[in-house]
């Protein structure tokens, strides 16, 4: 079939047809599937049940997991996540169940009382956060609950572009940044060492700016050979920014969501600081949730040979995904998207000013995607073309059923704007 753009509008006209049928014809199968979030199915989760089977409550470090203590983790932890991300385990501090509640922590620890001994960010008349684009909705609701003002950093196939950065950081109300280097959220783009060396000699004006570095999808990969990203940390010390990045992590889609252990990596004045706030937060957090999930992963390797399991349930769903895609809308010139080798999610971009009314067909035909804007700060896609996808909780019949719809309500939409415009 030719490009859509390439069709006269009785040509639009008739394709319009056959796809409203095909549509109605899913319509009327009173469809009830969702896309939404990139949520663990119960075959990812049931590879971590005998972690609950533990019964042991004294750590290798000798620590009685049951009690108070121990502030920073369980120092046999720490090591083990060092490990993970070639870090120094003097430079981890171990987490709750979420990274989210880490980095949330760590904004309203800047905002009440500063970084590093620098002016609290609430006492500025304004402060500014830099957003890659399209990016992680829930990155845009913590900027947004605190009044932090987001400025769009659009996104390349590296990574964010560095160029419009080292503009905007020279506002002094430019305090920091979020992003995923590993398997971005959404688009799946692992960011190239170019890019990462370029983020680790940054020059903001602003001395208290922080790089909220997401590390959340370090060892989610599909394929093998994975993607590899470039640590930053070792980049930091070459531009003496050894304090610029936080980094986070956690188990949340490796064990249990909800239940996993999360870190926090930083250097050592970062470390300090936070750990100041700690002793007044917190006695310790949960050490037999860490020595559970100590005796369940021995070392980097079992958890590789965990992931291969993990990759092994999600692959075929987003194989599944991304063959509807090229099947249905290849050649079409009405979108775009990136296969991406690992992480949780798949980008779509539909023609611009579409992606609100594929979403709402979808809604009416039974299929509930993700909110349609919240890859942008403050849902607003200014170009109204993003669609999130999230293949890993349906089985593969519910995602080849969503996927065949989403496609036809992306042809669908595009007739309706070109046949529009003509």
């Amino acid at each position: 079939m030719k490009p859509f753009t390439k069709m006269n509008k009785n040509e639009l006209l008739d394709l319009k047809k056959i796809l409203d049928q095909r549509y109605q014809d899913f319509k009327s199968q009173n469809l009830k599937l969702d896309m939404s979030r990139g949520k663990p199915c119960k075959e990812q989760l049931d590879l971590s049940m005998s972690i609950l089977d533990m019964k042991d409550y004294y750590s290798i470090d000798d620590i009685d997991c049951r009690n108070y203590g121990v502030l920073e983790g369980l120092p046999s932890l720490r090591k083990l996540f060092a490990q993970l991300l070639d870090v120094n385990e003097n430079n981890v501090i171990i987490g709750g169940t979420s990274s989210l509640t880490l980095m949330y922590d760590y904004i309203a620890q800047a905002m009440l009382f500063g970084v590093c001994g620098s002016k609290p960010w609430s006492k500025y008349d304004k402060i500014k956060f830099l957003c890659p684009v399209p990016g992680y909705d829930r990155h845009f609701a913590f900027c947004e609950y605190f009044g932090i003002e987001m400025i769009n950093v659009p996104m390349t196939n590296e990574g964010p572009d560095i160029n419009i950065i080292n503009e905007l950081i020279k506002d002094d109300s430019v305090k920091g940044m979020f992003c995923v280097p590993k398997y971005s959220n959404p688009q799946g783009i692992t960011y190239s060492d170019t890019v990462v060396k370029a983020l680790a000699a940054l020059k903001p004006a602003a001395n208290d700016f922080r790089i909220i570095y997401d590390n959340a999808y370090c060892v989610h990969d599909l394929n093998e050979p994975g993607d590899t990203l470039l640590n930053i940390f070792n980049e930091l010390p070459l531009h003496n920014n050894e304090d610029l990045v936080i980094m986070v992590a956690s188990t949340s889609k490796i064990t249990f969501a909800g239940g996993g252990v999360s870190c926090l990596v930083a250097s050592d004045n970062n470390i300090s600081d936070i750990k100041k706030r700690l002793s007044y937060q917190s006695i310790s957090q949960d050490k037999m949730n860490q020595l559970r999930h100590l005796k369940f992963f021995n070392d980097i390797n079992s958890i590789k040979v965990h992931m291969k399991k993990q990759a092994a349930i999600l692959k075929p769903k987003f194989d599944c995904v991304i063959n509807h895609l090229n099947n249905e809308l290849a050649g079409k010139e009405i979108a775009s998207w990136h296969e991406p080798n690992g992480g949780y999610f798949i980008s779509l971009d539909v023609m611009p000013g579409c992606a609100k009314r594929v979403g709402q067909l979808c809604k009416e035909a039974g299929v509930v995607l993700t909110t349609i804007g919240a890859t942008f700060p403050y849902g607003k896609d200014p170009q109204d073309s993003n669609i999130r996808i999230a293949p890993s909780f349906p089985t593969i019949d519910e995602l080849s059923q969503a996927a065949t719809l989403l496609c036809i309500c992306v042809q669908i939409a595009a007739i309706e704007q070109l046949t529009t415009n003509n």
